[in-house]
């Protein structure tokens, strides 16, 4: 199929011979002139009076007119006067014929829009001089002329082409929107939200959940290095290898002789790190963080590879980071990870964050980090689920002034009751 964006041979006019219009009541004076140009490369038509060259101009405007001052009717200065006038689009080069020689007139003469004059009685040397001059002229104005209309509809076919990335940009960033978490999950004593907002129309921050059997829930964080469209890519992959509650669809579960259970964290990004190396070559990693809620006991058993520490919240009002860290997945092959665990007790909140957040930079430079996100989870410690999410949104965009955030943010916040 042809893109309509590229440019054809019909975008390059063929060129075609200049034409010169003579004006003068007198037909003697129009042999002569155009005898003057016969073996030129112009083609010469020619008018009797003004109004006639006005019409003909309006019909198909010549190049160039060269044109009697005084003439019967409408002279040769109110010709110019009436062409400059209609014809904005295309300019005609306009030489003037006359016997008069003052200052005052000439200027007179330029000034109406006259482009150059020729004094009676003729040369013919001169003449063809004038006209070649205002060929020349005339040339580089195609020229110019030819360039921005290539330059405009480069512009509006980039505009074009730049309106259906938008659209396709916008459908990707609701496919992704769509494949993450939403949530909330509430189940009896718990109530889990997600909140996901790309830096972008996408990015290469990804949530999930998935069940683990009928009493446990799997929940990760994943963030890809990079921003933009390969980054999302990638993190649609890595979203397929852990959204079925099926081992053998989800790389995180297994059949046991009690059913369906979660592989321990560790040994989970173990086998992400395998795969990954083995299937993709694009140079991008990632940091993930995987666990397992058991909302009976209130243990929750995860990985950090690479991942940000997760806060702890504790009912009493403390607040501690806690994991064990890691290696991002996707570096090194035979890499090997730790895993670690908590018990919320009721009241406790758990938020798993991306370094969207902790490292978003403030205009001076200084980043949130650890600390900061601590003392902006205590000032809305009576935020819960989406309202702690939009007021840490808020006090990013103020911190910002306004400006669009650097990288993906994306979070998890876990609550017991």
């Amino acid at each position: 199929m042809t893109d309509p964006d590229l440019e054809s041979a019909d975008d390059y006019p063929a060129p075609r011979r200049p034409t010169i219009l003579l004006v003068d009541d007198s037909s003697l004076q129009r042999r002569v002139l155009a005898a003057a140009l016969r073996g030129t490369p112009f083609t010469v038509i020619e008018a009797a009076s003004g109004e006639e060259a006005l019409d003909l101009c309006r019909e198909t405007p010549p190049d160039i007119v060269v044109s009697d001052w005084m003439m019967p009717g409408m002279s040769g200065l109110d010709l110019c006067a009436a062409l400059r006038s209609d014809l904005r689009e295309d300019y005609i080069y306009f030489i003037i014929l006359t016997t008069k020689t003052g200052t005052e007139d000439l200027a007179t003469a330029l000034s109406i829009g006259a482009d150059d004059f020729v004094s009676k009685p003729l040369s013919h040397q001169e003449l063809l001089a004038r006209i070649t001059a205002g060929e020349r002229i005339l040339g580089m104005t195609r020229e110019l002329r030819e360039k921005n209309r290539l330059v405009m509809q480069t512009l509006d076919r980039m505009r074009r082409m730049n309106d259906r990335l938008d659209q396709d940009l916008a459908e990707a960033r609701r496919l992704q929107l769509s494949l993450s978490a939403k949530g909330p999950i509430e189940v009896p004593g718990w109530s889990i939200h997600f909140d996901l907002e790309p830096s972008g129309h996408v990015g290469g921050d990804i949530l999930g959940t998935f069940p683990v059997g009928e009493d446990r829930i799997g929940l990760y964080s994943i963030d890809v290095s990079g921003h933009g469209i390969t980054s999302a890519l990638v993190t649609m992959r890595l979203s397929s290898w852990l959204s079925s509650g099926s081992p053998k669809r989800n790389i995180a579960l297994t059949d046991g002789p009690d059913g369906i259970r979660m592989l321990p964290p560790d040994q989970i990004c173990t086998r992400l790190n395998e795969r990954f190396l083995a299937d993709h070559d694009t140079g991008h990693y990632f940091t993930i963080l995987i666990g397992e809620l058991d909302p009976v006991t209130g243990r929750f058993a995860f990985c950090q590879a690479g991942h940000p520490h997760p806060l702890h919240c504790l009912e009493a009002g403390d607040m501690r980071y806690v994991g064990l860290g890691g290696p991002p997945v996707g570096l090194i092959d035979d890499m090997e990870y730790e895993a670690g665990e908590i018990t919320l007790a009721p009241g406790d909140r758990l938020l798993i964050y991306s370094d969207g957040i902790t490292e978003c930079p403030a205009p001076d430079g200084t980043m949130v980090d650890e600390v900061g996100l601590t003392r902006m989870i205590d000032r809305h410690r009576n935020a819960h689920g989406a309202a702690l999410f939009s007021a840490v949104r808020a006090e990013l965009a103020y911190m910002r002034d306004g400006g669009d955030l650097p990288d993906d943010i994306s979070a998890i916040l876990i609550e017991r009751l």
